[in-house]
């Protein structure tokens, strides 16, 4: 008798073991020191659930401060080895995991980022991004603190131990070309630490289309690149201390999905969180067998990408 073998057109590739990722949705805490130690606390229980790798929210050390302009608050940034640095670094070693944080980067006199740091089981850093795209809205002044990341290539994955993981922050999120570019440089997850919410006083069917479409773009950015997304935000009311607004109210809504959009794990708008997703990295090379969209890219065509505007 003879074997009947599955053709290879319909096997699907080994399964490893998933990834158990955590992503922390908190609050600010009023201070710094504060801020770092609920951090800390908030990571321990992502370990203690077996996460291996915990991604925190943008800035997650102190206020979201770009909500105004003020010189003075360049005295918040600190170098790549700075205390937020060492802390992660310090976790990340003795809890045997993979850390994603964020710092206000102070790169050299006059030069400051608003950089993603990564540390892969060990206090030494494993990679850093620096945020590409810099948004200037009222309450977002973010183009007046930081300068976009120069690094070559711009979007490249950082390599650690879980996999190569395609981090981008925030306003970068709204971009297809930074998730494909993230994809074609082989990242195995799409990792997006944000602060965004709602402004007090607008309508709230409003605000309710801003935030579906900030979760509906990013589980796009999972589904045209077969990559499970990561997006985590910050949660709870901060004032604007200018006074000029009414401060942000940020809607959280963190979430884990996988390869074709799928929810894993969803927070709301008014909690802190610590969601615990398992992730399948294998399902990417399965699903672009079954939807071949690197295959049928027109890359011949696509040369007005690089152009600010086309009009015909």
């Amino acid at each position: 008798m003879t074997d009947v073998l599955s053709s290879p057109a319909t096997q699907a590739p080994a399964a490893a073991a998933p990834l158990k990722v955590a992503a922390i949705q908190q609050a600010y805490q009023g201070n710094k020191s504060a801020t770092l130690a609920h951090t800390e606390q908030l990571i321990r229980q992502a370990a203690e659930q077996q996460a291996e790798l915990v991604c925190l929210q943008e800035l997650h050390a102190g206020p979201y401060f770009c909500q105004h302009q003020d010189a003075g608050l360049f005295d918040l940034a600190e170098p790549l080895d700075g205390e937020t640095a060492q802390r992660l670094g310090q976790l990340a070693y003795e809890l045997n995991i993979v850390i994603v944080g964020s710092v206000f980067e102070r790169r050299a006199k006059g030069i400051y980022h608003n950089t993603a740091i990564v540390f892969d089981r060990s206090r030494e850093l494993a990679g850093f991004y620096r945020k590409m795209h810099i948004p200037d809205d009222p309450g977002f002044y973010e183009k007046y603190y930081f300068i976009p990341g120069d690094a070559d290539p711009g979007f490249a994955p950082i390599e650690t131990s879980v996999g190569k993981l395609g981090v981008l922050v925030c306003w970068d999120q709204w971009y297809p070309e930074a998730a494909r570019l993230m994809a074609l440089a082989d990242a195995d997850i799409l990792i997006y630490p944000t602060a965004i919410g709602w402004e007090p006083e607008e309508q709230p069917a409003e605000n309710d289309r801003q935030k579906e479409a900030w979760i509906t773009v990013q589980r796009g950015h999972a589904v045209a690149n077969n990559l499970p997304v990561v997006a985590i935000n910050r949660v709870a009311h901060e004032a604007d201390p200018s006074g000029v607004t009414s401060g942000i109210d940020f809607w959280g809504n963190s979430f884990i999905c996988g390869g074709q959009g799928e929810f894993l794990a969803h927070a709301n708008h008014q909690q802190e969180a610590v969601l615990i997703a398992d992730i399948d990295l294998s399902r990417t090379e399965q699903l672009r067998r079954i939807w071949p969209y690197f295959r049928d890219r027109r890359i011949d065509a696509y040369q007005d990408l690089q152009q600010r505007y086309r009009k015909r």
